[in-house]
Order: C-alpha cells, then structure tokens, then sequence
C-alpha cells in the first residue's frame, strides 16, 4: 500500500535518533515508499473548516548528524492525507490537549495514530486507574493530611506529577525522611492538579519493564534498570535498557488491557511493569522500539505500519 503520511512531531532536528520510536517509525516509513510530510505541533491550524499545517516534505536516514532533509515548505490541508502520526512528547497540558481537538476534526477520514479523543482521555497516569487491582496502592490528591495518612500504613513511598514524563519531578521518600511536608508544599505550587503517590517497589532495583503492544497485542519488551543511586528507571535520566523476556504475569496484564487499547483505536502503546504491578499505560508517546529491535526482537515499526494499513484498508472500503 502507498500512504501519504503527515507526521505531527517536535522538532526532527533535536532527537536522538539512536533511542528514537518516531525515527524508527518513519524510517520505515520511508523505505516503504510512503510520502511524509513533517509539521511541528505550533503549525497546526484550523481555518474555517480546514485543518491545515505548515511544514515540508520530510526524508530521513539512520544517519546520526544527517538524519533528515527537508524540501518544498508550503501549508498542507491535512484532510487531504492518509494519515496523522500524533508523535509528539508531553508535557500532557493545554496546548497538548488542544491538538487533540484540532485533530479531531479530520479523524478518522483521516486516521490519527493513536486516535486524538482517546490519547486525550487516557493520559499515561489517569486511565491506568481504570486497572487498580494490577497497580500498587495508589493514591491522587493535593492535600497533605492523605499523604501523610498514605505514608503511615505504606511507610515506603513515590511522589509523582500526574502529567509528568520521562522520569521527571519523581521522588521517593522512604521512612524516616523528614522532607515529606516540605515536597508536598513544592507539588501544590508548581502543579495545579493533584499528584500521584504509590506505594515504593523495591522490585525497582531489577528494573522497570516496558511493553509495547502494537493493536493491544504484545509486540515485544526492554528492562530499564536504573542507574546505582538512582530510583528512578527512565532511559532519559541515566536507566540503562537491557533485554528481557515476559512473565506469565505480563501477559496476563497485557491480555486485560488489550482488547480496550484496540477499541479505543490505541495502536502504539507502552506500559509500565515493575514486579507484579502495572504503574502506566504511555498513549502520548511511548517509546522503546529501537532498543527492542537491537535486542533482536521484533521489527516494531513495521508492526506499527501494517496495523495501520489494515486500518487504512478497512476505511476505505
């Protein structure tokens, strides 16, 4: 199939390729003769009617340092392609959430990967709470006397941004720490929502696992280990990705997320294991694919690709 894509990003000239999904996928997209066309979320405009962006015609190759060319800038009216790559990485905020409506307006006559409505409704530490029973206990508040309460029968505890990623702004504050009240404090001045406490899994220390399902089946997995002294696992801050297999438990987890990943037309997903417990489900922007590729797992982005020709195939009919 030849696909005329139109790949919402942020900037292609500041990734680093090596560790990069969305690189990944458009070098497959470029080597199945697709033509992609790359706009940044800031370009993004409705006028009228029409969705439109300003942007270029975008070719890539696995390169480092010469990674992209970019040739014929013009504004395209995006109703007039296959498909949206909604590739770009939170925060998770207004102009995040206003993208999603803009793109809306042309979904799915024109499929948006992964569907706007539903990245919008399933913010990576939102809808995960819809699973409770596969998470560690779990608390989302603003109010310092919870927290405190949390603390008391948990002892061992995470802080963390409901709208963060990649690691950011999560602390651990095991027993005995006296900052509790005082990073409270932080959170409710920087943050105008209410954040994220769980209880902390020392199995932490033997990694974080991620597994990405490709149409809400299991398309392959990394461990991110986290670095000595560190608790956090994200690649971002120093996690390092090792190979993994997957648990009888992971695929347990996988199979009760599955079928509601298809049906809200999630294609690219990542989810979050430590131990026994499931701790996210990533929609924005997951990431992981390169890593298990050179791992000798599976082609992911091809994955990602064939979903969506079939996807594709089927609207058209």
């Amino acid at each position: 199939m030849s696909l005329r894509i139109a790949c919402q990003m942020d900037p292609i000239e500041r990734i680093d390729i090596r560790g990069d999904s969305t690189f990944a996928i458009l070098l497959e997209a470029e080597a199945r003769g697709y033509e992609i066309f790359y706009y940044t979320p800031q370009s993004l405009a409705l006028s009228g009617s029409q969705l439109v962006a300003r942007g270029a015609t975008l070719s890539v190759q696995d390169k480092a340092g010469d990674h992209y060319r970019l040739s014929k800038p013009r504004i395209e009216d995006l109703a007039r392609w296959d498909v949206v790559l909604l590739r770009q990485d939170p925060p998770f905020d207004m102009a995040y959430i206003t993208s999603t409506h803009l793109l809306e307006r042309i979904h799915p006559r024109t499929l948006v990967v992964n569907d706007p409505a539903n990245v919008r409704n399933a913010p990576e530490k939102i809808w995960v709470l819809e699973f409770l029973d596969l998470m560690p206990e779990t608390l989302v508040t603003r109010l310092l006397a919870d927290v405190e309460a949390f603390r008391a029968e948990h002892k061992d505890i995470i802080l963390k941004p409901l709208y963060g990623n990649g690691g950011a702004s999560v602390f651990r504050i095991a027993p005995g720490d006296t900052n509790l009240a005082s990073l409270v404090e932080l959170f409710q001045t920087v943050f105008r929502e209410p954040f994220m406490v769980q209880r902390y899994l020392p199995e932490i220390r033997g990694g974080d696992k991620r597994i990405i399902l490709v149409d809400g089946e299991i398309a392959g997995a990394i461990n991110r280990v986290p670095a000595k002294g560190e608790t956090r696992s994200n690649l971002h801050v120093g996690g390092t990705a090792k190979p993994t297999g997957l648990s009888k438990r992971d695929k347990d987890i996988c199979a009760r997320i599955g079928p509601e990943l298809r049906r809200r037309g999630l294609i690219f997903t990542g989810i979050d294991v430590i131990g026994d417990y499931l701790t996210e489900i990533n929609v924005t922007s997951p990431t992981g694919i390169r890593q298990v590729k050179a791992f000798g797992g599976a082609d992911i982005a091809a994955m990602i690709w064939d979903a969506i020709e079939r996807k594709v195939e089927a609207l058209e009919r």
